[in-house]
C-alpha cells in the first residue's frame, strides 16, 4: 500500500507542476510562491488541527533556515518549469539525491585532517561514480532542451540550483526530524516561510495584472496539489515499516518524472530527443542508487520534501 501512496504523490505533484506551468503565463514565479504558501498554511492548518498537532515550535531559527532554502528551491523550480519542457524541470529538481551523494563525498573529504592518528577516509567509490554519472545526465538531458535561446539557457541553471537547493533543505528537514518536529509542523513553516517570502518580492517586483477569474483559479490547485503530495508521501513513509519498503517508496517518487513527461508531451507538445530520455533515465538510476548508498549509511532517513 506505501508504494502506491508514494506513486500518488508523485502525480499530485506532477500535476501541480501542470497547474504552474499555465499559471506562470500570467504570473510570476514570485506570486506563485506567495500563493502557494498562502494556500498551503489553511490547508495544513487544517491538517494540523486534524492530527492534533500544535504547531508551536522550540526552533524558530532552523524552521527560518529550512524556509529560507526551501522557498529558494521552489521559487528556482517555478522559474524552470516555467521556461523548460516540464519533464526537464522535473528532473532536475529531483537531482536533490544526486547532489546529496556530492554533499556526502566532498564532506567527508573536507573534514578529514591529514594527522596520524586519523587515516585517510575511503574513496566512496560508488558514491563518485553515482554523482559523475548523475552530471552526465544532466548533460544529455540539458544539451537538447537548452539550444534554442540563451533564456533556456539560464533557466536551466536555475533548474539545476533548484535540485541542490532543494538537498540542503532535505537535510535541514533531516535535522529538524531528528529533533522529534512533527512533519505537518515543518511543512507549515515552510508555507509560511513561503508566504513571507513571496509577499516581500511582490514588494519589489510589483505583481502582475490580475488576468481574469479563469487564469486566477489555476493558483487554487497549485496549493492543494502541493498538500495532498506531501500528505501521501508522509502515508508512504509512514506505512513502510522496513528498510527495504522504505527503499522502495523512496525510488517511487522519481514516477514523478515520467508523470510529467507524459504531461509535457500530452499538453503541451513537449518534444524529447532520443539523448534528452537517455539523460532522463540517467539520472533517475543515479537518484536511485545514491539514495540505496544513502540508506545504507544512515537507515531511516525522512522524506524529501517538494
Amino acid at each position: 500500500m506505501q508504494a502506491l501512496w508514494m506513486v500518488l504523490a508523485a502525480f499530485l505533484f506532477a500535476s501541480m507542476g501542470v497547474c504552474v506551468k499555465i499559471a506562470s503565463a500570467h504570473f510570476s514565479s514570485a506570486e506563485l510562491v506567495f500563493y502557494r504558501g498562502i494556500i498551503g498554511m489553511v490547508v495544513l492548518w487544517l491538517l494540523a488541527r486534524s492530527q492534533g498537532v500544535r504547531l508551536a515550535t522550540r526552533y524558530p531559527g532552523m524552521h527560518a533556515w529550512r524556509s529560507l532554502i526551501g522557498v529558494t528551491s521552489l521559487g528556482a523550480w517555478f522559474y524552470a518549469i516555467a521556461h523548460l519542457p516540464l519533464a526537464t524541470a522535473m528532473t532536475l529538481n529531483y537531482m536533490s539525491s544526486v547532489w546529496i551523494a556530492a554533499f556526502l563525498v566532498g564532506g567527508t573529504l573536507l573534514a578529514w585532517r591529514p594527522t596520524d592518528a586519523a587515516a585517510r577516509p575511503a574513496l566512496q567509490g560508488p558514491l563518485v561514480l553515482t554523482v559523475l554519472a548523475g552530471f552526465v545526465g544532466v548533460v544529455m538531458m540539458l544539451r537538447p532542451s537548452i539550444g534554442q535561446s540563451q533564456e533556456q539557457v539560464f533557466a536551466g541553471v536555475v533548474g539545476l540550483l533548484s535540485g541542490m537547493s532543494a538537498a540542503f533543505a532535505y537535510m535541514q528537514v533531516v535535522a529538524l526530524s531528528r529533533l522529534g518536529e512533527p512533519e505537518t509542523r515543518t511543512v507549515f513553516y515552510f508555507a509560511v516561510g513561503s508566504t513571507l517570502a513571496g509577499g516581500a518580492a511582490l514588494l519589489l517586483t510589483g505583481t502582475s495584472p490580475w488576468p481574469g477569474l479563469a487564469a486566477g483559479l489555476w493558483l487554487l490547485p497549485i496549493g492543494v496539489l502541493a498538500a495532498g503530495g506531501q500528505l501521501c508521501m508522509t502515508r508512504a513513509y509512514a506505512h513502510a515499516r522496513t528498510q527495504r519498503g522504505t527503499l522502495v517508496v523512496a525510488n517511487l517518487q522519481y514516477s514523478g518524472i515520467v508523470f510529467a513527461a507524459f504531461y509535457g508531451v500530452l499538453l503541451f507538445g513537449d518534444q524529447i530527443p532520443p539523448i534528452g530520455w537517455l539523460g532522463m533515465a540517467l539520472i533517475m538510476g543515479s537518484g536511485i542508487v545514491a539514495t540505496v548508498l544513502r540508506a545504507r549509511a544512515a537507515p531511516g532517513a525522512p522524506a524529501e520534501e517538494h
